[in-house]
């Protein structure tokens, strides 16, 4: 599984970062989404898909 973040269609809301800590965080300056792992492992999947539905914008995607 890949990850994809779209940086400039992030907002802040940290919707992913409750979902899935293991793979998203926020920068403490901006509020913006930091990527912490683009391979996270598979289980991990269901968690990272939530984040992705849950995202306000759509800034990222996830891929097989």
């Amino acid at each position: 599984m890949r990850v994809n973040v779209d940086i400039d269609k992030c907002i802040g809301a940290g919707q992913c970062v409750h979902a899935a800590a293991e793979v998203f965080d926020q920068d403490d300056d901006t509020g913006l989404v930091v990527l912490l792992d683009e391979h996270p492992e598979a289980r991990l999947r269901a968690k990272v898909e939530t984040a992705a539905r849950l995202c306000p914008t759509n800034a990222f995607s996830v891929e097989d």
